[in-house]
């Protein structure tokens, strides 16, 4: 009887640690969620109803004509595109930089490698906003400002990456790549054609992690350009901010414009993210 008792007890504490652990995820998802529906609510409302007090939570009449004012008040159409060619330049550069760095970090060994690596790690404590004035000087210096070159170079060394594929390709086997040199394989064939599909989750990875990072950059290119020629959308929508004055309303479907695209990426990729973080570089 006593240990039912006690079997009892446990089960019903179980039961309310995984209930109250549910209420608090639940609590937290509302948190971060509400201010990204609070957005999406003000860019279908009038602007009387943007701007009421006490808030008024639901538009009485959906206001779709807010997107349409947006989008023509400054060319998104252009910022889109824009963002799109820098997102797949930054891609294509990184991963090259990435691969590359890793391959030769985890396969080879070559005097000073440690050290070099060790390098590459330092820059990851640097931050990034310290690194602008340097980089604005080197860009105006090579010709680089108001480029898309300009924006993606900067950017495309990355230490983090390098670290995280190097990780995934320390773990294919050493015996592997003496056999491939037997067969005559040679180094840029081993790394095409047994190391990146081997780890092509964490490739992935780093793909979609840049992709999200070139589309959300503020910062770098406000400073670097200046013509609509080759503003982000970041910079469109403040852009779009100084041009709407204090029209809330507009400003909120500007940002659901910039922001929705890429909560769609995620949301379609987020799988790939955790495969790529949680899977080895080997199977079996």
């Amino acid at each position: 009887m006593k240990q039912d008792k006690s079997h009892q007890i446990q089960d019903r504490r179980s039961v309310f640690l995984t209930a109250l652990k549910y209420v608090l995820l639940t609590i937290g998802a509302v948190v971060m969620l509400f201010p990204f529906l609070w957005m999406l609510l003000t860019s279908l409302k009038t602007l009387p109803e943007a701007i009421s007090i006490p808030p008024k939570w639901m538009p009485s009449d959906p206001q779709w004509k807010n997107y349409d004012y947006a989008w023509n008040l400054v060319p998104f159409g252009m910022y889109f595109r824009n963002t799109i060619w820098v997102g797949i330049l930054s891609v294509v550069v990184t991963l090259v930089f990435s691969i590359l760095g890793a391959y030769a970090f985890s396969i080879f060994s070559f005097p000073g490698r440690n050290v070099c690596f060790y390098l590459f790690m330092l820059t990851m404590m640097v931050p990034s906003e310290i690194l602008i004035i340097q980089n604005y000087v080197t860009c105006s210096k090579l010709g680089l400002l108001d480029t898309f070159s300009g924006i993606v170079l900067p950017t495309v060394a990355n230490g983090f990456y390098i670290f995280m594929l190097q990780e995934y390709f320390m773990q294919t086997p050493p015996s592997l790549f003496k056999a491939a040199k037997v067969d005559g394989c040679s180094n840029l064939k081993f790394l095409i054609k047994v190391v990146i599909p081997m780890n092509i989750n964490a490739i992935v990875t780093v793909a979609i992690l840049t992709f999200i990072t070139a589309w959300n950059s503020f910062m770098w290119p406000l400073i670097v350009t200046m013509s609509d020629e080759h503003t982000l959308l970041s910079v469109g929508l403040l852009r779009f901010r100084q041009a709407s004055s204090s029209n809330l309303h507009n400003q909120m479907a500007a940002a659901c414009i910039v922001l929705l695209p890429m909560v769609l990426f995620y949301i379609i990729f987020r799988k790939k993210i955790m495969e790529g973080v949680a899977s080895g570089g080997t199977k079996g």
